[in-house]
């Protein structure tokens, strides 16, 4: 049962997983439109973000010992935007054909404003919730940085014609997630270790 206390969280997080989803069908839809594996690697972390920010809805009230084990399957799941990245970063890299620089450059501005917006909005409560809490703000925080790369990379195609930017950022939301996945694993496992102590 959900304490009284938890209903501002699970208010917030459920927003933020509405938004996440949202943001995911647009910036999937582009991606595969105009080939590009750093909007790919963005859309799969949106999508990503809505499981970790349903499950943090789903989780409150629960004892110390299982949210921290349902944190640190959250960071396993911070991992999968990384390793769709470098699977699609592999099938470009022997052909890295720039995507259209103005709907990449646009579209990561689109992600940048829901992510900023997302982390605002988590901000405020990610004292809240433990390690579920901390993986859904750290998810967003890296996404604002993974979006400003992203204009980056769009602006830089402009100028070079090249896909490169594009494949490079791409990588670089990978190592992003995989640092994610490394801190919510840490707080996951302090979380459980104060469960199996005794009060």
């Amino acid at each position: 049962m959900i304490d009284a206390s938890h209903h501002p969280l699970r208010n917030v997080v459920l927003i933020v997983a509405a938004l996440n989803l949202a943001y995911f069908g647009i910036e999937f839809s582009v991606a595969r439109a105009i080939g590009s594996v750093a909007l790919f690697a963005d859309s799969v972390d949106f999508l990503e973000d809505t499981a970790v920010n349903l499950l943090v809805a789903l989780a409150l009230g629960w004892s110390l010992a299982r949210r921290a084990r349902v944190g640190m399957a959250l960071a396993a799941l911070l991992l999968v935007p990384g390793l769709a990245t470098l699977w699609t970063a592999w099938a470009k890299f022997n052909a890295p054909l720039p995507p259209e620089p103005f709907a990449l450059t646009v579209t990561g501005a689109g992600a940048l404003l829901v992510n900023l917006s997302c982390a605002f909005l988590l901000a405020r409560v990610r004292s809240q919730g433990g390690s579920l809490t901390k993986a859904a703000f750290l998810s967003a925080r890296n996404d604002a940085l993974a979006n400003v790369a992203i204009i980056a990379a769009g602006l830089v195609t402009v100028a070079t014609s090249s896909g490169w930017a594009d494949l490079i950022v791409g990588l670089g939301i990978a190592v992003l997630n995989a640092d994610a996945a490394k801190e919510v694993w840490e707080a996951a496992r302090e979380e459980h270790r104060a469960a199996e102590i005794p009060p």
